[in-house]
């Protein structure tokens, strides 16, 4: 099993010399920056698995830092902070600008090695679940108290970029889900599925049912069109072919590839396939194209 990278924030030359090599001594590899701005680029080369980030530095300070690294590819790191800043405020700063844990100097180094095992399984654990959740082919996404995006299946980011014919804008999602929160949405019963739906000036793009409220002061949302029970439903009344059919029909129309669909819907290609087989038999057709063809024109219609 590889050594775990830890990369150690701290402009001062005898901090890092003690925590390096007592980090060493435990088995991980250290990366060493002496700034904020250092530490970013650092990330953007080599991911590590955990970051500690001394609060106080010249120029960037750690709780900067952190807030850029919690919007780069390395959002999932966690952060422990180490400062001698112990007033609540500043353990709250640090809490909000992104970090796990908080430290106070002189380094306990016994309790730094527990606290960054716990926070690697934690992050670990995250990680598996992640993974778990992408492979299923669910449509999820979760956000923070405030709104922000912690992560997105690349389910649901397919489903949204469709819906808006572009990148998903986190930014937009953000904010609705943080206003929803701030009316009490989050307070819903695990299981209720309640909605939230985003739209573009006045056109309706996509919805967000509310599953729970996860230990990990996560909200885990469900992705879903705009209209549920819209395009598929209108196919397979028109042109009677069972739901999976319209379902599949559907994507095709939009331009998706069999492994696209299969992707979406959870399926194998070879499914996809033998759906295709029956949606050309009962529109008459004998390829994807036509098929596409007529599935857009009734659509268009509507």
């Amino acid at each position: 099993m590889a050594e775990e990278i830890v990369l150690l924030v701290d402009d001062s030359p005898e901090a890092l010399s003690f925590l390096t090599d007592a980090l060493e001594a435990s088995g991980y590899s250290v990366l060493i920056a002496t700034s904020g701005e250092s530490a970013l680029k650092i990330v953007e080369k080599i991911t590590p698995d955990m970051v500690l980030m001394d609060a106080v530095m010249p120029k960037m300070d750690g709780f900067e830092a952190c807030r850029r690294l919690k919007a780069s590819p390395a959002a999932g790191t966690p952060v422990i902070f180490m400062t001698g800043l112990s007033e609540t405020e500043h353990i709250v700063h640090a809490l909000e600008s992104g970090g796990v844990d908080y430290l106070t100097k002189p380094i306990n180094i016994d309790e730094l090695r527990a606290r960054i095992r716990v926070h690697l399984a934690n992050a670990r654990s995250a990680q598996s679940a992640r993974v778990a959740l992408d492979a299923t082919g669910r449509h999820l996404l979760a956000a923070g108290p405030d709104g922000r995006l912690r992560w997105m299946t690349p389910q649901a980011s397919r489903l949204i970029a469709d819906a808006t014919g572009s990148e998903p804008d986190t930014g937009l999602i953000s904010r609705e889900i943080a206003a929803w929160l701030a009316t009490g949405g989050g307070e819903a019963q695990p299981g209720s599925e309640a909605v939230l739906a985003l739209s573009d000036a006045g056109r309706k793009l996509f919805q967000l049912a509310f599953l729970e409220k996860t230990g990990a002061e996560e909200f885990l949302f469900r992705v879903m069109p705009a209209n549920p029970v819209g395009d598929d439903e209108v196919l397979r009344k028109h042109f009677a072919v069972t739901a999976r059919e319209a379902e599949v029909l559907m994507w095709i129309a939009k331009g998706k590839t069999n492994r696209d669909i299969a992707d979406i819907l959870g399926l194998s290609t070879r499914t996809v396939n033998k759906h295709l087989e029956q949606i050309y038999v009962k529109l008459g057709v004998e390829n994807r194209a036509s098929a596409a063809v007529k599935a857009a024109y009734v659509l268009h219609d509507i």
